[in-house]
């Protein structure tokens, strides 16, 4: 740890004796598990001569406005179908011209129930309590079908289903996508309807275990809702951006992230 003190002064030395002056990045970022991941990465962008200063947010919603109205440089919360969506919902706004500069983890989606044990158990016209983003939809809802609960259209891809792309629903379960991310673990602590959806970040941030608690849980294998770093059009070519990329992709990082998450947190494919 002394050698690697000593050699990260020394290259800020060096770097100070060439005239390189070190950037500044603001990266606006959910509490867990991406303001946690920037916090360890901070003091590998400092060797690379970037300060990093994190902004923390509660909600889905202020990431990406504060991002469009050139208050931070990148946000870190969100995945592609998400961003796809705000952009779809911004249609118009210039200001929105918001992308995607790089994967960097995945949060595996559970179902929680206080009263069953398997989605196989759940009662005839049970309800299904959901974040209020369409988004979210075909990956809840292909868990769904892999546990045999309900079938859906042949044909489309994950992220482009939809609740009204459910052909079979034996047990007539009503699904509700009607509550605010952050608001669900609450749901679930007072055991609101028959299962409640909680995204791996917010069951982190109310103590549950994202791998153990859940009754179902989403497959990480080929998953195309990778968390990402996004930005400002033209913004994934600035080099301060592509070297936080680079250095939340490394390989210190995913180390970290498989260490201290256990599963409930996976870093991307690369």
């Amino acid at each position: 740890m002394f050698k690697k003190a000593l050699a990260a002064v020394g290259l800020l030395a060096l770097s100070t004796s060439m005239g390189m002056a070190e950037t500044t990045l603001k990266v606006g970022a959910s509490p867990v598990p991406h303001a946690e991941i920037l916090e360890f990465a901070k003091p590998l962008l400092k060797e690379k001569g970037i300060e990093l200063e994190v902004i923390v947010f509660q909600d889905y919603i202020l990431p990406n406005t504060t991002l469009a109205g050139k208050e931070i440089d990148a946000n870190y919360f969100q995945h592609v179908p998400y961003l796809n969506q705000v952009l779809a919902e911004n249609a118009g706004n210039p200001d929105f011209n918001l992308v995607n500069a790089g994967g960097i983890h995945v949060e595996p989606i559970g179902i929680y129930s206080k009263r069953w044990k398997s989605l196989s158990e759940l009662p005839q016209d049970g309800k299904v309590i959901m974040r209020d983003s369409v988004a979210e939809e075909g990956r809840i809802l292909s868990i769904f079908a892999r546990e045999g609960v309900v079938k859906l259209k042949e044909g489309i891809e994950p992220v482009a289903i939809r609740i009204t792309d459910i052909v079979e629903n034996p047990k007539n379960l009503t699904f509700l996508p009607n509550i605010e991310a952050s608001l669900l673990p609450q749901v679930y602590a007072n055991d609101e309807g028959d299962a409640v959806t909680i995204n791996a970040n917010y069951a982190l941030g109310a103590g549950l275990d994202p791998v153990k608690d859940p009754v179902a849980l989403e497959s990480a294998q080929n998953n195309p809702y990778a968390n990402i770093i996004t930005v400002r059009a033209g913004d994934e070519e600035r080099a301060e951006i592509k070297t936080l990329v680079e250095v939340l992709q490394s390989e210190p990082v995913r180390a970290w992230i498989n260490e201290t998450y256990k599963g409930a947190v996976i870093p991307a494919e690369k």
